[in-house]
């Protein structure tokens, strides 16, 4: 094994890296910005150009450097094949690939969710377990799935959309996916806003004593829940009961030892994890029922952990 490697997660704005040593130590961090235009046709060759820059500043001798890994926002093949990223303009080819002809480095990509779930296995709020699921609640809900050490992609790279699970027969608004009644659309920031202006909206006529207004962001919602505020309580008891039924399902599939959540929304704590424990007891299969809970550690940096990770294996 090599001393370094570098990590690399692309997101829609910016590009965060980082230079590692391989036993797992972070070294540095930095961000280039996300050059889109003409279909993102600069992204890889300035990562590539950002590696050498970093290299040159830390004199790093090329023969030092085990490799690069990639977390990309969307579905990749297990042979390093972008299946479509729209939101970086990308169409189908090999990331892999490329990114190995522009550097001459070993070169391994996956989906950013995913890499982001190796990341916290290695070393973040999933280390010591060998089979996790992480759960990223954001402005929407992202996952990964991690068996024996290793990422689970699927087919084509789509395993682990959690967000995407149908929950509900009787939604009539649209989730991003073109779908309606997904996991995302109430167990996201945006979600639980959504839950809390809809029955604002059913009652307002009925002198609901509530601080929340139909302007409340996700934060208050949980504040107010923290201060005792029964319709911010029974939001966030909708969400957890979604998300325990979630989970539970999920369990029944690939039985892992912790769920790892992490994201924005998960800063809200335990009034939050409680819930979802909660329901996930009451609706688990029975020899499932003692898996872990466990709060994400590594923040923005998973991704760029999580490729060092994936290149090393």
């Amino acid at each position: 094994m090599k001393k370094y490697a570098f990590g690399v997660d692309i997101g829609g704005t910016t590009v965060k890296m980082g230079l590692f040593e391989t036993l797992g130590t972070l070294l540095d961090t930095w961000e280039i910005p996300t050059r889109k235009q003409e279909n993102g046709r600069y992204i890889l060759p300035d990562i590539a150009d950002a590696v050498d820059k970093k290299m040159e500043e830390k004199g790093i001798s090329r023969l030092d450097v085990e490799g690069i890994g990639m977390g990309v926002p969307g579905p990749v093949s297990p042979d390093g094949t972008v299946l479509k990223c729209v939101n970086l303009g990308w169409g189908v080819f090999n990331v892999e690939q490329e990114m190995n002809r522009l550097t001459g480095f070993k070169v391994k990509a996956g989906n950013d969710a995913n890499v982001a779930a190796l990341g916290e296995m290695w070393q973040g709020g999933g280390k010591g377990y060998k089979n996790l699921v992480m759960v990223t609640l954001g402005t929407g809900v992202g996952g990964g799935v991690i068996i024996d050490e290793k990422i689970l992609p699927g087919a084509v790279g789509a395993a682990g959309e959690i967000g995407h699970i149908p929950m509900r027969d009787d939604e009539t608004e649209t989730c991003g996916c073109g779908k309606k009644g997904c996991l995302e659309q109430y167990a996201s920031a945006t979600g639980i806003v959504r839950l809390t202006r809809r029955y604002l909206e059913a009652h307002k006529n009925e002198n609901v004593q509530t601080m929340l207004k139909e302007d409340s962001t996700a934060k208050d919602i949980f504040d107010a829940a923290k201060l005792g505020d029964k319709v911010a309580l029974a939001m966030v008891d909708e969400v957890g009961l979604l998300l325990g039924k979630a989970l539970a399902a999920i369990s029944c599939v690939v039985n892992p030892e912790a769920f790892v959540i992490g994201g924005g929304m998960a800063k809200a704590g335990e009034i939050l994890l409680n819930v979802i424990r909660k329901y996930y007891t009451e609706y688990a299969f029975h020899a499932a029922r003692d898996t872990v809970f466990k709060e994400a550690e590594l923040s923005n940096n998973a991704g760029i952990y999580g490729g060092v990770r994936l290149v090393l294996e």
